[in-house]
């Protein structure tokens, strides 16, 4: 792993423990994403996630999440110099925080999110890269949670020589809930 992501993972991890531990409140949201690739090479991308939440403020909080992403390839081939070969899927742990915005006084309804991170390939031929999604999205007084992201997970896939970033627009449906 280069060291400027090492750099990256480490101080993502430390802003996260340092917001955490000045939180007033945490939620906890596990959730479902199916998106559409930026790449012409994939077909559809799914994942599930993990994401913690701590209210700074009511309109205001730090997201920190983890979970997979997985990148379906579509029936394609690919030269990568040594031959003609199929193009394969790609799945990441996408490793992530950020600050989500609610514009309601009240800390729920429609917000407005941006993560950074760190993409972490686990499929053959990957790479760990530098990852941000912006979102937006609305929370229910219910826990259910519907967002819409723009993912962009760089150059980790075995195609990165092509100079095509791996990106997806996704829908997220979750449900959060108050630990």
């Amino acid at each position: 792993m280069k060291n400027s992501t090492k750099y990256l993972a480490s101080a993502v991890a430390a802003v996260a423990i340092f917001f955490s531990t000045n939180a007033s409140a945490q939620k906890l949201g596990i959730g479902a994403n199916i998106g559409i690739p930026t790449s012409s090479n994939y077909s559809i991308a799914a994942g599930l996630d993990v994401r913690g939440q701590f209210d700074l403020t009511k309109q205001l909080s730090v997201p920190v999440g983890v979970g997979y992403t997985h990148f379906f390839a579509k029936n394609a081939t690919y030269n990568p110099g040594d031959g003609v070969v199929k193009v394969p899927d790609y799945g990441y742990i996408p490793v992530k925080t950020g600050l989500k915005y609610f514009f309601d006084p009240s800390g729920s309804g429609i917000y407005a999110m941006g993560e950074a991170g760190a993409a972490f390939g686990v499929s053959k031929n990957s790479k760990t890269t530098f990852l941000y999604a912006p979102t937006i999205g609305y929370s229910f007084s219910s826990g259910l949670d519907l967002g819409l992201k723009y993912e962009n997970a760089g150059k980790g896939d075995a195609l990165r020589y092509l100079g095509n970033n791996t990106g997806q627009i996704a829908l997220r449906i979750a449900y959060g809930f108050k630990l």
